[in-house]
């Protein structure tokens, strides 16, 4: 009995520290990518603005973590992290920030458009507070289908003023619907901290529709992912939608170039200190993980990264006629 117990407590500790290393997996390849992007960037080699969520990596590794195939997410122009996490191919992925004929949107979205259908994945917008409502329609789809999905629509503090949120908010409790809304509050709206755009607070908003709310430490993933894994499993047995708000921090600007001349000094310096990706390593290793296993899944990532942008910069660039695919649909003329 006893060796019995043993073995089941060893084969537990084993599951632990492979869920921790597949969110600190995770978190790595989102931090390596948007290094990466910075640099390719400053190169002029990403057309457009590219806008990173670096410090904002276990938001996404943890909530991800809770989904299955089936499901379905919504993001932002800040919404790198999110796919990535979601399982979007990293080279696919390249190609397309980097505006290649075979990135996963054909090099059309970019940064700001990243879709995946295959994956649930139903887009990143621009427009801010946009996929709000194209998470609710796709929630409403999973309850009247019954594919015991749910749908997640990603968010920053600066998207609590959109009336898109609170129309949502209340079709959602009204309906029910399997909906996971994820505040990432990195308390600042663009240029400005959220307290100059928005007074109430998420909790008193979803509360006075009487919708199930917590607050996490978004700089924590393993206390992400047990928050999204409690939410998720509460929209799979049909309790109603289900806010989470993960207080997090964003060490870049707005948009990559942005010299945040309206942070202080004090703020910024003070960043490092809640890197969401140091404190996955430092847990990782106190849980009695090797360096060498540690170590082991830093170089895979930096490979893979590598070789991703390596056959990005060797895929072909779109063709003009290739602009207008998709776009018209040929009718049949009896």
């Amino acid at each position: 009995m006893n060796v019995r117990m043993n073995a089941s407590n060893s084969s537990g500790a084993q599951a632990v520290q492979a869920h921790r290393f597949g969110l600190y997996r995770s978190m790595l390849l989102i931090r390596r990518v948007e290094e990466a992007l910075s640099r390719l960037f400053a190169d002029s080699e990403v057309p457009g603005f590219i806008h990173l969520s670096v410090g904002q990596e276990a938001v996404a590794a943890g909530v991800a973590s809770a989904l299955d195939a089936q499901d379905t997410l919504a993001t932002t122009h800040r919404g790198h992290g999110h796919v990535l996490a979601r399982g979007v191919d990293v080279t696919g992925f390249f190609k397309e920030i980097m505006g290649r004929a075979h990135g996963v949107c054909q090099g059309r979205g970019g940064s700001m458009h990243v879709a995946d259908l295959s994956l649930g994945v139903l887009g990143a917008n621009g427009i801010v507070g946009a996929g709000i409502p194209i998470a609710l329609g796709s929630a409403m789809a999973h309850a009247i289908r019954k594919t015991h999905g749910v749908a997640v629509s990603f968010f920053g503090d600066g998207a609590m003023a959109e009336g898109v949120l609170h129309e949502t908010l209340n079709m959602a409790a009204l309906w029910r619907v399997p909906l996971l809304l994820v505040c990432e509050n990195n308390g600042w709206s663009e240029f400005s901290p959220t307290s100059r755009q928005f007074t109430a607070k998420l909790e008193a908003l979803a509360g006075a529709f009487g919708i199930d709310y917590a607050q996490v430490d978004g700089n924590d993933v393993c206390a992400v992912a047990d928050a999204a894994h409690t939410a998720v499993a509460g929209l799979r047995e049909g309790r109603g939608p289900f806010v989470l708000e993960c207080i997090t921090h964003r060490v870049r600007g707005h948009f990559e170039g942005d010299a945040q001349k309206y942070r202080s000094a004090d703020e910024l310096s003070a960043l490092q200190a809640h890197d969401p990706v140091a404190r996955g390593r430092a847990a990782l290793l106190e849980s009695g993980a090797s360096d060498e296993r540690v170590e082991s899944v830093e170089h895979e990532i930096a490979s893979l990264v590598e070789a991703a942008i390596a056959a990005a910069r060797a895929d072909d660039l779109p063709t003009f006629e290739s602009a207008l695919a998709d776009v018209y649909t040929k009718r049949e003329h009896a």
